[in-house]
């Protein structure tokens, strides 16, 4: 792109290299040139143009493609003077941009008088050439434009530029051009690679301009073709940007961005090559998508780790009491309110939170249950709502997602919630509210959809009044009451269940030649009028000890059925039974233990070597009944 006199200069060496490029010489000036450039690059015509002075300065900032300059360099400027002055002694020099002082030192050597001006556009250039010529000045040197305004106004006008200087712009623009195939060749596998991915992909250069774009980021960006490779990011969308992530180097991730009506997570990562930042790519992810993702991991997760295995199917019982807490469970399940079991301890209130599960809408969703009782303050928090990495000391590297993030879209069953600390419960009270939690150590609140359902033996209520439970916590919470009955209440229901926990405890410890029909023949009414304070649990752990028992006997008719009084002494006790205490402190102002219990309590104690979590369980009861039945009586 040149002007005629560089044109006429340039001629010979253009024929130089006819061999080593395809070249095509154009005259035009600023806007006219950078058109007719843009033309050429529309129908991929151009690897690299080749230009000088204010046409080289245009057309860099206003096309993508290479330009290579034809640099005027102080020899030049030195011979140009040198002929100018066996014309004048008084020279005008006009300069594209900005002047030269370091022609001040050469006037005295070249014994010449130098006026110096500089232009920016063909206006400018024009007046600085009637200034010169108002001046008495008769001889100019400059650029094609000067030497063509020079000469119209009647001056005699020099080129500035040498055949070394175009030669050289010449040897530039096949370099460049060189380089401009091979990060061509470059970009190509790159768009190869990005044409094969589903997520929404493009990349820009150092300097913004698109070099990799994949039809899906077009869609989202609504265009109807390809951008140019190398056409400004910002011609072709303003909502996006990769400014920040080119000047700083540093990755973004997790951003949230709306587009076309739709939530994206944008991710920027920085392009490195050498160690220095040289472009940035920008992936778009469907937010829909990810959480599509996200439940069905989730999902996975919960039937590995978290399954809800009992159905309202699977709970044996006849007895009225319980049929009727059976029917007001199943009206629950259909229903997405939070519901309150409550009940003694061994009353299956967990059994009956999975089959309100398994019959409800969120069946197929997870089941989480966590014992409030059985974790200090810090660590049930971190349970139930998560920590970020670095939360508090020890927190786990790269954080945990709570219980309350691993029952999405599911239910979490909250055991004795009466023991939560009055501090968490004003923490849940708002999750439960606004339904979305903050984990540990984190400023960001995540949505969750789940259904709680909470149990507890004690009296929520008493606690109210007594301040140790949050009243509006529990109105929370008690949407739904399900009250379960305790098995002393549900006569005929003993047998029934002894029957199927003895059948598979025998079948555990592998006796199969005596039946669980065979001991309740013998002791079934001795069951029936045990009060069962330890409930359905006590039940059980008695069939196993009943069974491990047996398994010292080979045949049926070899049984000493006798001593079974000494192997499970409390189903002959005949101790009338007490309920619990509503809470420690209670328990400690009135022991209300006597004397059978504490000794039951201490000869379980002595079985189990000390340990009071195997004694405690031996007799169905908690820790801390079984430290109140071990509190000498009064």
């Amino acid at each position: 792109m040149s002007y005629r006199q560089i044109r006429l200069m340039a001629m010979p060496i253009v024929a130089e290299y006819r061999d080593r490029a395809e070249i095509e010489v154009i005259d035009g000036s600023f806007e006219v040139a950078l058109e007719l450039a843009r033309q050429r690059l529309e129908c991929g015509l151009v690897d690299v143009f080749v230009s000088a002075g204010s046409n080289a300065s245009l057309l860099r900032r206003g096309i993508s493609a290479p330009v290579a300059t034809i640099q005027l360099s102080g020899f030049d400027i030195l011979q140009a003077l040198i002929k100018a002055r066996a014309t004048a002694d008084r020279v005008g020099i006009v300069m594209y941009g900005h002047t030269l002082p370091e022609l001040e030192s050469v006037k005295g050597l070249l014994n010449i008088d130098i006026h110096q001006y500089a232009y920016q556009t063909p206006d400018s250039a024009r007046a600085c050439i009637r200034q010169l010529h108002s001046d008495g000045i008769r001889v100019v040197v400059g650029s094609s434009l000067v030497v063509e305004l020079a000469e119209n106004a009647g001056l005699v006008g020099l080129l500035a530029y040498s055949h070394a200087s175009i030669r050289q712009g010449f040897e530039d623009a096949l370099e460049l051009a060189r380089v401009a195939q091979l990060e061509a060749g470059r970009y190509e596998q790159l768009n190869t690679v990005l044409h094969t991915l589903q997520e929404a992909v493009l990349a820009v250069n150092q300097s913004e301009q698109i070099i990799a774009i994949n039809p899906a980021m077009q869609r989202i960006l609504g265009l109807v073709h390809a951008p140019r490779l190398g056409e400004p990011l910002a011609s072709v969308t303003t909502d996006l940007s990769l400014r920040e992530t080119l000047e700083g180097g540093q990755p973004e991730h997790g951003a949230v961005l709306r587009l076309q009506g739709r939530d994206w997570i944008a991710n920027r990562t920085p392009i490195y090559e050498g160690g220095h930042t040289t472009g940035a790519a920008l992936t778009l992810y469907d937010a829909r998508t990810i959480h599509e993702a996200d439940n069905s991991l989730r999902i996975q997760h919960r039937r590995s780790d978290h399954a809800a295995r009992h159905r309202f199917e699977s709970l044996a019982g006849q007895a009225p009491a319980f049929l009727q807490a059976i029917a007001r469970a199943r009206r629950y399940a259909a229903t997405d309110f939070s519901v309150l079991i409550t009940g003694e301890s061994g009353t299956g209130k967990e059994l009956f939170a999975q089959a309100m599960h398994n019959a409800s809408q969120r069946a197929r969703r997870p089941f989480v249950a966590i014992n409030c009782a059985a974790f200090p303050e810090s660590l049930l928090e971190s349970e139930l709502f998560g920590h970020e990495e670095g939360a508090f000391t020890g927190a786990r590297r790269g954080g945990k997602r709570g219980l309350f993030e691993a029952a999405h879209t599911g239910t979490l069953f909250l055991d004795e919630i009466g023991d939560m600390p009055l501090t968490l419960q004003t923490r849940l009270l708002r999750v439960l509210q606004e339904r979305r939690i903050t984990r540990l150590g984190s400023v960001t609140s995540i949505p969750v959809d789940v259904r709680v359902i909470a149990a507890t033996h004690q009296p929520l209520l008493q606690m109210v009044n007594a301040r140790q439970f949050r009243q509006d916590l529990y109105y929370r919470i008690n949407t739904l009451t399900l009250a379960l009955p305790p098995l002393r209440d549900r006569k005929g229901d003993v047998q029934v269940l002894a029957a199927r926990l003895l059948a598979h405890s025998l079948s555990r410890v592998g006796v199969t030649s005596i039946t669980a029909a065979e001991v309740l023949a013998r002791w079934g009414g001795a069951m029936e009028q045990h009060p069962w304070p330890g409930n359905v649990r006590e039940l059980e752990n008695l069939c196993d000890r009943i069974a491990v028992w047996l398994s010292q006997y080979r045949r049926s008719d070899s049984v000493e059925w006798s001593s079974l009084r000494d192997e499970c002494p409390e189903l002959f006790a005949g101790t009338p039974h007490i309920e619990e205490a509503p809470d420690a402190s209670t328990a400690t102002e009135h022991p209300p233990e006597n004397p059978d219990r504490h000794t039951r309590a201490l000869a379980a104690l002595e079985r189990h070597g000390g340990r009071t979590g195997a004694a405690a369980a031996e007799l169905g009861v908690s820790r801390s009944t079984f430290w109140r039945w071990c509190r000498k009586p009064v």
